[in-house]
């Protein structure tokens, strides 16, 4: 294995470094090692690691929806509730827990 010789410099916003060291001190992981991760995936995978396209429908801000467009959202969960596509609230806080070791 070649010595590690080489640097890169990278700017980022202050909260985006943030939240993501905290992320990777719980996992046990340095920041140095994580580029060095990205980077070998991105080797192995001949492009990015992962999808990087626009999101299909962006996520809905309630507070500046119209009455109409509030009501249709809600119609929507309530489709969802009556199809059974939903999960229990302590099940998706148990989940975003052990995915987040919190």
């Amino acid at each position: 294995m070649a010595a590690k010789s080489a640097n890169l410099f990278v700017r980022l916003e202050p909260d985006v470094k943030e939240e993501a060291e905290k992320i990777l001190d719980i996992l046990g992981i340095s920041a140095s090692s994580a580029i060095d991760i990205f980077y070998r995936q991105i080797i192995l995978k001949r492009g990015l690691p992962f999808d990087v396209k626009i999101p299909i429908e962006k996520p809905v801000a309630m507070g500046v929806l119209s009455e109409e467009e509030l009501n249709a959202e809600l119609e929507k969960g309530y489709a969802d509730m009556l199809t059974g596509r939903v999960r229990p609230a302590d099940q998706v806080f148990a989940d975003i827990r052990r995915d987040y070791g919190i």
